[in-house]
């Protein structure tokens, strides 16, 4: 373990969680499933489905737009499909107590809702990470990874085009909520593989987003020493 803060601690994870729906999705719904965003209620936020005029696309596509842009519509029509009571099942049986994903994508989250949309610990998070190329289905969640465009964090360090990535090996996903940061994933360099997540929550009285992703930058950079450029 290169460095560990409290990696037990439970925090509010936003896009993060989405994780799991890939892992279910590749195990469990065709990829050529065609799938109608008419299903679903009109959602906003991260996304690019939201603005494409096409109502239909396939269940691939679809856990691409997820992984590469955390595509908020796209994550509830997958849902609709994969089952969120499946996804919670999925996490249990791979022995995750903290990490969850615990609603669909809402514009607006009442308390008739749950109050975040996952969580997790960073202990769990880098475990799946690590674990992702021998669990079933995990070989194909990072390939999707692999199309990941925010590197605004942990990924920050290893200078890579957010749209085609040449140097070091990356699969990332990342979330982002007031008050939240979370980037989790695997590097592969020279050196070899390094699984990570580097988890944020904080008040606005404690910490600035500049003061935070300079931290997380920080961490990239020494995992980027260690895995070689």
């Amino acid at each position: 373990m290169l460095h560990a803060h409290r990696p037990e601690l439970v925090l509010s994870t936003a896009s993060v969680g989405k994780l799991l729906l890939l892992l279910q999705v590749a195990r469990s719904v065709p990829l050529d499933l065609p799938c109608d965003r008419r299903d679903v209620e009109p959602v906003a936020d991260s996304g690019l489905w939201q603005h494409l005029s096409t109502d239909v696309l396939p269940a691939g596509d679809l856990a691409v737009l997820v992984a590469s842009v955390s595509d908020n519509l796209a994550t509830n029509v997958l849902l609709r499909h994969a089952g969120l009571d499946r996804v919670a099942a999925l996490a249990g049986s791979l022995g995750l107590t903290a990490t969850a994903l615990h609603d669909v994508v809402r514009d607006v989250r009442t308390a008739a809702h749950p109050p975040r949309l996952s969580s997790g610990s960073a202990e769990e998070l880098s475990l799946l990470l690590h674990r992702l190329p021998d669990l079933d289905g995990g070989p194909q969640v990072l390939r999707w990874l692999g199309t990941s465009a925010d590197l605004s964090m942990v990924a920050s360090a290893f200078d890579l085009d957010p749209l085609s990535h040449a140097g070091v090996v990356l699969r990332n996903k990342t979330g982002t909520d007031e008050g939240v940061r979370a980037d989790v994933g695997v590097v592969t360099g020279p050196a070899g593989p390094v699984s990570y997540a580097v988890l944020a929550n904080w008040p606005p009285e404690v910490a600035t987003v500049g003061e935070v992703l300079a931290t997380m930058r920080a961490l990239g950079d020494a995992i980027r020493g260690v895995v070689g450029n």
